[in-house]
């Protein structure tokens, strides 16, 4: 499908998934990732702040709300808490959390999972997935958005681990 893949390896793809486990047979199956010159401990708290801000274009899905650039120290993350905030309204549900591993959530019908994985040279590769079960003309259209919100997305937050890392290890 159109949009369906972006920064993963064809590995990356055949992994199990935890949105995996909540759609049969989803028709929308997208894959994205990055690799992230910070290690999952670093990386895993800017993945858990997205339950306070979208992180991607902020004028499109923040209502103009800059995401936070500083780490919040939240709570972990816990099942059944809003899963993002956007425009100022919490949006979605908290389906599954390891922490550092992975945090996979519901939200406009479908699910994502976003799965940390340790990489050499003290890196993270941070993956996620998307489920859907939709139309086809519409998961083609979906997917296609969801490409251009996700990658930058996950772009602004491996630039705000690596720098936050940066400064916490260099003082």
């Amino acid at each position: 499908m159109i949009g369906d893949r972006w920064g993963v390896t064809n590995g990356e793809m055949s992994l199990s998934y935890p949105c995996d486990d909540f759609v049969v047979s989803p028709v929308l199956r997208a894959w994205r990732g990055v690799r992230v010159e910070a290690p999952v401990a670093a990386v895993w708290p800017w993945v858990a702040q997205v339950r306070i801000a979208p992180y991607a274009y902020d004028w499109i899905d923040n209502l103009g709300r800059r995401s936070p650039r500083q780490l919040l120290h939240l709570p972990q993350p816990e099942v059944g808490e809003a899963f993002t905030t956007a425009g100022g309204r919490k949006l979605g549900r908290i389906v599954s959390v390891e922490l550092e591993r992975q945090l996979t959530g519901h939200i406009m019908g479908g699910f994502m999972s976003y799965v940390l994985v340790p990489h050499e040279h003290n890196a993270t590769r941070l993956l996620l997935k998307v489920v859907m079960q939709t139309s086809r003309w519409a998961a083609v259209g979906l997917s296609i958005g969801d490409l251009i919100m996700a990658r930058r997305q996950l772009l602004n937050l491996k630039e705000l681990a690596e720098r936050h890392h940066h400064c916490t290890t260099t003082g």
